[in-house]
């Protein structure tokens, strides 16, 4: 299998690792400090359901669209765990965001007393970063440059 999928190039790891980690620091800042999303920018919340609606989704609402951003933000965890862990373990991969969600729902729990700490939000968080890694894993699998095993020919010297 890891034929099918070699290792990642040093400039695709250079450049998650610079997107990654200011966004595994907003991602801090959004889940472990004691405001909600919500309460710091309202009018954002307002705005995403109004495109929402008015791209045809109308049934869409508060709850609908917290499990929705839920997912959508938990996607890059689980492309950033298949691009870093290395080959031989990438199924741990799929296990990264869980931990990940766990945890900040377990913080949230346990320090955090005006913020909601749910399995909804696990299972959501989850959902998300395993369609990460599933993306990670087909466009490695479609892009991915290949290596040969086929021997080399060789010249018979006569």
């Amino acid at each position: 299998m890891s034929d099918l999928m070699p290792p990642p190039r040093r400039l695709t790891r250079t450049v998650a690792l610079a997107l990654g980690v200011p966004f595994l620091a907003g991602l801090a800042m959004l889940t472990l400090t004691p405001s909600r999303v919500e309460e710091r920018m309202p009018n954002l919340l307002d705005r995403a359901l109004g495109a929402l609606r008015d791209l045809g989704w109308s049934r869409i609402g508060f709850n609908e669209l917290e499990v929705l951003a839920n997912i959508l933000v938990f996607a890059p965890i689980g492309i950033l765990a298949f691009l870093f862990i290395p080959r031989r373990l990438w199924l741990l991969s799929f296990l990264t965001g869980p931990a990940i969600s766990a945890g900040i729902e377990g913080m949230q729990h346990l320090t955090l007393p005006h913020r909601a700490a749910t399995v909804a939000d696990v299972v959501a968080n989850s959902t998300g970063a395993t369609i990460g890694v599933l993306l990670a894993v087909t466009f490695t699998l479609l892009f991915a440059p290949r290596r040969s095993h086929h021997p080399s020919p060789t010249l018979e010297a006569s």
